[in-house]
């Protein structure tokens, strides 16, 4: 059976990528992935504060109580919130490259130009095979227009792609007045592949201790749906490679998705649930299932269950949605 697909420019060996995740924070676990079938992988991200912090804050930090005794070094910050700083992230892109021989994907995570470029620049020296740009926006100034909060994208892709030679993929949520003409915007803007959809968090109230919390829900397969859907009106309509992500936990969300036009599908809360091993799990039954239906390869798969290759293009628009609310009967 030939799993082989293209993303990013890059041939890998199989469509099941590990997506951004603590899983990918030691080199031993990222090897762990790469013995249980993962193509490539996708580094956790190194987030815009960090940036932000290494630039305006090392000076403080590594001189404040220098004064004091000479066991200053006992003032230096603690890392609560960042499992690595900028260097030591740089540092991990080269000892994965070297531990591995799949590709690595480096991610950034933030909202704003800042440092992106810089270190975009960085980690294609440290050696990663590409770079995915994750824009964790959610807009709340009530004087932005939906204009400008869509050119912020733009922005911040332009600017990393005008540093880079290597391919770049934007990973967006779906919060867009058109999606549509959003992914092509991008697109014309030069993203390499666009992965559909960053999951925003959502906060909780502590009703004991009247705060808010963050608190982290993990996919659940029935989240599959809304990136399918997209990709499905995307496909044929943009250049990008399409990544689905969240809601991806066994062979049959895989499987549909690469019907509806997806290069590869990322994998994370089914990993951390189940383990690294579950990759093989999803492999076979693919194999099995596109042997049971005569299928030879991925290539044939992508693409074929699309709006633009399906009898009844409505099946992705209003028309369905009626069909589908008149089909439920409540028990």
């Amino acid at each position: 059976m030939d799993l082989t697909t293209t993303y990013l420019g890059l041939t890998l060996r199989s469509p099941l990528v590990p997506s951004a995740s603590p899983l990918s924070e030691g080199i031993d676990g990222i090897r762990r992935m790469e013995d249980a079938g993962a193509a490539a992988v996708v580094l956790y991200s190194l987030f815009e504060e960090q940036l932000v912090q290494d630039r305006y804050e090392l000076h403080h930090h590594l001189t404040a109580g220098t004064e004091s005794f000479a066991e200053a070094l006992t003032y230096f910050p603690e890392p609560a919130e960042f499992h690595l700083g900028p260097e030591g992230y740089l540092e991990h892109i080269r000892k994965a490259k070297a531990a591995v021989d799949i590709p690595i994907i480096a991610s950034l995570n933030g909202t704003s130009l800042g440092g992106w470029t810089a270190y975009a620049r960085q980690m294609q020296a440290a050696g990663a095979d590409a770079l995915e740009l994750n824009v964790y926006y959610i807009a709340t100034d009530m004087e932005q227009s939906a204009e400008q909060v869509e050119q912020t994208y733009v922005d911040i892709l332009q600017a990393v792609k005008s540093v880079v030679t290597i391919p770049v993929a934007l990973k967006l949520g779906p919060f867009f007045s058109n999606m549509a003409r959003m992914a092509r915007r991008l697109d014309d803007a030069g993203a390499n592949g666009l992965v559909l959809f960053n999951r925003f968090y959502q906060p909780d109230i502590d009703l004991e201790a009247l705060e808010v919390r963050p608190h982290v829900l993990l996919s659940t397969p029935q989240a599959m749906r809304l990136p399918l859907t997209w990709i499905g009106i995307l496909h044929g309509r943009i250049r990008a490679d399409m990544a689905a992500t969240s809601g991806v936990h066994e062979a049959a969300d895989v499987l549909k998705l690469l019907m509806v036009g997806a290069r590869v599908t990322m994998l994370c809360s089914v990993l951390l649930q189940r383990g690294v091993e579950h990759i093989r799990s999803i492999e076979q039954g693919m194999c099995e299932w596109m042997e049971a239906h005569e299928y030879r390869s991925v290539r044939q798969l992508q693409g074929s269950m699309s709006q633009q290759n399906v009898a009844d293009a409505s099946a992705f628009e209003r028309a369905h949605y009626i069909s589908a609310l008149h089909s439920y009967k409540p028990r």
